[in-house]
């Protein structure tokens, strides 16, 4: 019985770990989505960009940052990993978007400053959920004593926003 329980567990990390995302990462980013769709189970599948388009994006998407969602054969939605800038190192973070392509969900995974950590709070984070590409970041509060790191954040939102919004005119998601 304790085994079948396991099951769908296995199934979900060998599908993060299969796809590049990394091994520090992979439980995290399962956890989130699994509380964000309130699901046991899902796959992830890579979404397929080719040069040409990605040389259009603000940000890059390769087959190990970005993939589509779904479960019981329905799209759930799109995961997106990548690091951004903080004063003197990077931090990594994670944006979930919905079917719809509004931010489902941020959470930043690995922060490595002593200062500026705050950005990671879910209340600061809550103001990204339901913005999409048509949105203006520029209510997005500001955080003192994490200044770089949140303008860090914002571009990095803005960019990924703006790159969705492509990817789907361009009917690739």
């Amino acid at each position: 019985m304790k085994f079948r329980k396991l099951i769908p567990v296995v199934f979900s990390v060998l599908f993060l770990m299969s796809f590049g995302i990394p091994k520090t990462l992979d439980k995290k980013v399962d956890k989130e989505v699994k509380d964000v769709f309130d699901i046991t189970s899902y796959n992830f599948t890579n979404v397929e960009v080719s040069s040409n388009i990605n040389s259009q994006l603000p940000s890059s998407i390769t087959n190990e940052n970005f993939f589509q969602i779904t479960a019981k054969g329905a799209v759930l939605g799109y995961v997106y990993l990548d690091k951004a800038a903080s004063k003197t190192a990077q931090f990594d973070y994670l944006v979930i978007f919905d079917k719809d392509l509004k931010i489902a969900s941020t959470k930043v995974l690995v922060y490595r400053e002593e200062y500026g950590g705050e950005i990671g709070s879910r209340r600061w984070l809550s103001q990204f959920t339901g913005k999409s590409n048509k949105d203006s970041l520029d209510d997005i509060a500001a955080i003192s004593g994490a200044t770089i790191s949140v303008r860090s954040m914002k571009s990095a939102m803005s960019d990924i926003l703006e790159s969705v919004g492509i990817l789907h005119n361009k009917k690739i998601i």
